[in-house]
């Protein structure tokens, strides 16, 4: 088979070095996970089935806020503490794609200093692609491979550039929105859709002289939070202060996320939310095949290239358009 060429690794090579928490496995497990080629594609179905029983047993964490939150620098404090009490890290960071050249800085690893380096850490850089609210499509698989390797902590860094965010909310258990103090009104800017799927409020780089108006920033956040619709699971959203710099309140950011969990596995919240995710996810794939299957039909290749000539010319609506290619 010519796509078998490129040398991948068996489906027993791939479940054996997953399940021995092997590094280099794991990360050419994700690579045919995110491949397009039809060998890659059906070699990821299979492994992803043998790998189901040993995955759920993680935390998944979505972390977004807009540039300039100190996102990685957060991360890699937060990470290295998680690894320092004895949890093993993954951080699948999503690097902004150019609409033009469709390329990726997928420099995360550098911004990282420290958790790139720890034993107990795995960070994988992928590019966001066309996928809305800068989440890859192929990162809920990609989740999914890491729990078989056994990381008890899978955190989500998204592009945060001011996409919708419902994608990652809808892969992940815990959803933790970065923000700044001290640039004048707290609330300005901030999306009421974002606010409202957040399962906590963290208010950064609350050191130095910004102190002050970081708890400034908390008090008028708290009582935003207040006009916001009450968390589906029971959960009192909270607005937290740290410095990823000087390491402060990040030990008290981690009991707040375990608190989550234990609140909201005691009332099943959690169980129904990753089954409700997997529905939805199931139907978005469903979706994805359809389009592929219409784009790549090589009837309707000719029939597209006919109505777009008539559009382009004004000979067409849209509207008849479409439906004539449907009939």
């Amino acid at each position: 088979m010519k796509d078998r060429a490129i040398n991948r690794p068996s489906l027993d090579e791939l479940a054996k070095g997953i399940d021995q928490s092997n590094r280099i496995i794991l990360s050419r497990a994700i690579t045919v996970i995110e491949s397009k080629l039809a060998f890659d594609q059906k070699l990821a179905a299979n492994l992803l089935d043998q790998i189901i029983p040993q995955t759920g047993k993680s935390i998944r964490i979505g972390i977004t806020g807009v540039p300039g939150v100190g996102k990685s620098t957060f991360i890699d404090t937060f990470g290295s503490y998680l690894t320092s009490i004895g949890k093993k890290v993954a951080v699948l960071s999503i690097d902004p794609s150019s609409s033009i050249t469709r390329g990726s800085i997928l420099g995360d690893k550098t911004r990282m200093n420290r958790l790139s380096k720890d034993p107990n850490a795995y960070i994988r850089p992928s590019p966001s692609g066309n996928s809305l609210g800068g989440v890859a499509q192929k990162t809920r698989e990609t989740i999914l491979l890491c729990e078989a390797a056994g990381y008890d902590v899978i955190i989500v860094e998204t592009v945060g550039v001011g996409q919708s965010e419902t994608s990652v909310k809808d892969m992940v258990d815990f959803f933790l929105l970065l923000m700044l103090a001290g640039g004048g009104d707290e609330l300005q800017g901030i999306k009421r859709g974002i606010m409202e799927m957040a399962d906590a409020l963290v208010i950064n780089k609350a050191d130095g002289d910004n102190i002050n108006s970081a708890k400034r920033a908390k008090k008028n956040y708290t009582n935003a939070l207040h006009l916001l619709p009450p968390h589906e699971g029971g959960w009192i959203v909270p607005v937290e202060l740290c410095s990823a710099v000087e390491e402060t309140g990040i030990d008290n950011i981690w009991k707040m996320m375990c608190d989550f969990e234990a609140k909201l596995s005691g009332n099943r919240f959690l169980i129904e939310n990753r089954r409700r995710q997997n529905l939805k996810w199931m139907h978005e794939l469903i979706k994805l095949k359809l389009e592929e299957s219409f784009y790549h039909n090589p009837e309707k290749i000719d029939n597209i290239k006919e109505m777009e000539k008539q559009v382009t010319a004004g000979e067409l609506s849209v509207r008849h358009a479409v439906t004539q290619l449907f009939s």
